[in-house]
């Protein structure tokens, strides 16, 4: 079979010289199979097609320095704060649920600061949808971009891309999460915002709850989007990594579960412990862990295959490099036909 008489671009030049990456997607097809391996670019990925595959990385444009700085803190607010997401491809509304800094999960590589002392234990919810109503008119209009630091973000940047349910701790563990996510949704939509999305940023440890399953509803019919943690694939690597005593078969059950409903993203930080990145048997049972949920019926939309970027909760963790978040995307995308996407380190 000869190949179609396909018209192609002129690729434009390639960005500067020394320009980093924030993160990649890994993809599947031939698309990337012309222009002789070299990188070129579309809009403002960057490509880097491998002739010894059908997969190629998506890379972006240089990390921002906002993109290591997830300050809880915005002007007086105590519960709502824009951030610049590298994962969002933008601005994100910030909502923490958990100021007093608790959660059921105490992973080795957490970025909260859980040193100095919470500035409030509790959750007032009619300040909380006050920061949220007076911060979404804010983004919305364009104002955030005329001040520092948001003022330096690159115009591509500039867009509101969700509202974010993260903070200080795991946000299902708050007892009325769907009483949140209901207000924030209307406020939402009054203010016409029917493309930015609700992610939910979750250990998954709760989906079993009655108020967790309203919540995760009520998400699904406002452009929500659940992205589930999974960093291991055995329950001993997941303890080394969690230090929870919530049963890693827990965590798969309720991912399969909340799956079977609506699709999800895994969110899947993997780094090096003591120097050592994952064993390869770890990953290959982390493979195996996603075609379980599949063949019960879960449906996983992408993986989201990143490293840690900045400081962690321990001092013996530390970054992988891109080839090696390159090379695990690739397994995860070839071992389980999940589209799989890179975020790297600092």
């Amino acid at each position: 079979m000869g190949t179609p008489n396909v018209e192609r671009p002129s690729p434009p030049a390639p960005l500067p010289e020394g320009e980093g990456r924030i993160h990649g997607t890994v993809t599947t097809g031939g698309a990337g199979a012309y222009n002789g391996g070299r990188p070129f670019v579309v809009g403002i990925f960057q490509h880097y097609p491998l002739s010894s595959s059908s997969l190629r990385s998506t890379v972006t444009n240089p990390q921002h320095t906002l993109h290591t700085d997830h300050s809880r803190h915005w002007r007086e607010n105590t519960f709502v704060y824009p951030v610049l997401s590298r994962r969002s491809r933008g601005v994100s509304i910030g909502v923490n649920l958990n100021p007093d800094k608790v959660c059921n999960f105490d992973c080795i590589y957490c970025q909260v600061d859980r040193r100095s002392e919470a500035e409030t234990r509790f959750v007032a919810t009619e300040q909380l949808l006050t920061e949220i109503d007076t911060m979404l008119g804010y983004v919305s209009s364009g104002a955030l971009f005329a001040e520092e630091p948001f003022s330096t973000v690159p115009p591509q940047l500039q867009r509101l891309n969700d509202i974010a349910f993260s903070g200080d701790g795991e946000p299902t563990t708050y007892r009325n999460i769907d009483q949140i996510v209901g207000e924030v949704a209307g406020l939402k939509k009054r203010y016409g915002l029917d493309d930015v999305k609700m992610v939910l940023i979750t250990n998954a440890s709760m989906f079993h709850r009655p108020a967790c399953r309203e919540a995760l509803r009520i998400l699904d019919a406002n452009n929500g989007e659940i992205w589930a943690k999974l960093d291991a694939g055995t329950a001993e690597y997941y303890q080394l990594i969690e230090r929870t005593k919530i049963p890693f078969q827990r965590i798969l059950d309720n991912i399969t579960e909340a799956a079977r409903e609506r699709p999800l993203v895994l969110q899947s930080l993997f780094m090096r412990v003591n120097g050592d990145p994952p064993p390869p048997e770890e990953i290959d049972a982390y493979c195996a862990r996603i075609n379980e949920i599949q063949v019960a019926g879960g449906q996983i939309k992408l993986a989201q295959i990143y490293t840690v970027a900045r400081p962690p909760a321990e001092s013996f963790v530390s970054s992988l490099t891109d080839a090696e978040v390159d090379a695990i995307a690739e397994q995860v995308q070839r071992e389980t036909g999940v589209p799989a996407e890179c975020f790297y380190g600092g």
